[in-house]
């Protein structure tokens, strides 16, 4: 049987590096869902302040960036639990994840809308970056490198192998 393949080079010539698992998973997660959320943020910030004025492009921006927020603080809980932790990661993600809810709205209603807050603009600054930041972490997760299983430790009593 013949190949129609053009010849490369030949397998097996030379060492293969070992892969190992991503090492920091959460903050790459973050570098790379903020930046991509923050070029969208500014394409939104464009046609706001097009569209709006100022007050929309404070308001989209305001919208966007309390979602990055949100999300970033998961991210660097994450982080520095996962390191130690990883399996208590998820527990502290969902206890944290109540927290920022209660947190965010306490402060939003405490706070109040300022007389400048563009309501609509506000919403399309937060949809933006819920999207763009949730699309970056598939893409992140997708990248990552994961180590499912333990590695086998080395038996030294054991001479049958």
């Amino acid at each position: 049987m013949t190949s129609n393949a053009e010849p490369g080079p030949a397998s097996g010539k030379g060492p293969v590096g070992v892969s190992g698992p991503t090492r920091s998973l959460w903050l790459g997660l973050l570098g790379i869902s903020s930046a991509v959320s923050a070029a969208a943020l500014v394409l939104a910030g464009i046609v706001a302040v097009t569209l709006n004025g100022w007050a929309g492009l404070l308001s989209s921006s305001f919208g966007g960036l309390l979602v990055m927020a949100f999300f970033g603080i998961s991210l660097l809980i994450g982080h520095f639990v996962g390191r130690n932790n990883p399996s208590g990661a998820i527990g502290l993600f969902v206890a944290t994840y109540f927290v920022k809810v209660i947190g965010f709205a306490v402060v939003l209603f405490a706070v109040g809308a300022p007389e400048w807050l563009h309501g609509r603009w506000f919403l399309i600054g937060a949809v933006v970056a819920v999207v763009t930041w949730q699309a970056a972490e598939i893409y992140g997760f997708s990248k990552a490198r994961l180590q499912i299983y333990n590695d086998p430790e080395p038996d030294k009593g054991n001479t049958d192998v």
